[in-house]
């Protein structure tokens, strides 16, 4: 998303005439979520002064901020690091910072903690639409994670990581190192095999600011509920 994102993280990028944080937090704060703790590295100085200086931008929400600074760990060393500074619950879900998903994050979490296993990924009928399908998934349950699909033939995947996911903290803390890099890919792709990750089918599709085509669908889809 260059030229923006070389003054301003993704995270405050415009949408639909607001930061597209504040798009993420007021869906969440309308689907049952009171507390957020934000993994910031590049930029989270303008992160922290649009959540704390601009009126309503927290939509209510408890705020906590992990920063990585410039020693980035990757998306599972990032859970790691707020998990050693006190910033985790014991089950908590995760998502990304580029990502909007239209979806009742309240179903998500009930359906974890009624499941029994210590991790769940939300998962999308893809066949290869939007993005690479790496998920196989059978009866409520990721039987495979692949991201690069190297232990499958491809037309195994139908299915395609959504961009939410529910954890019990006891996985961070066994799986992942302190102070070391890791990515929450070889986590899920770990847990899967070993039968540890639900999974959670949502049918509403996935929209993300990665992109110009990525940010022009999703301002579409706000204008629509405008």
């Amino acid at each position: 998303m260059r030229p923006l994102t070389d003054r301003i993280p993704k995270a405050l990028i415009p949408v639909a005439g607001r930061p597209f944080i504040d798009h993420q937090l007021a869906w969440l704060a309308g689907h049952g979520v009171t507390d957020v703790v934000l993994c910031i590295g590049y930029r989270g100085d303008a992160i922290r002064a649009h959540l704390d200086g601009a009126p309503g931008a927290r939509h209510g929400l408890g705020v906590r901020y992990v920063d990585e600074g410039d020693d980035l760990r990757g998306t599972a060393g990032a859970l790691r690091l707020a998990l050693d500074e006190g910033a985790l619950a014991p089950s908590f879900l995760v998502t990304y910072g580029d990502s909007f998903l239209p979806i009742d994050f309240g179903d998500v979490f009930r359906a974890f903690e009624a499941g029994g296993r210590p991790a769940l990924m939300t998962v999308f009928h893809n066949d290869g639409r939007w993005d690479t399908s790496n998920v196989i998934f059978e009866a409520g349950q990721v039987t495979l994670y692949d991201k690069q699909r190297r232990t499958r033939p491809a037309a195994d995947f139908a299915f395609i990581d959504y961009g939410l996911s529910a954890l019990d903290r006891r996985v961070i803390a066994d799986e992942v190192a302190a102070g070391a890099p890791a990515d929450l890919a070889a986590l899920f792709h770990g847990l899967s095999v070993r039968g540890a990750l639900a999974g959670f089918e949502v049918t509403e599709r996935f929209y993300e600011i990665g992109s110009p085509a990525g940010l022009e669908d999703l301002e579409q889809w706000l204008a629509t509920r405008a």
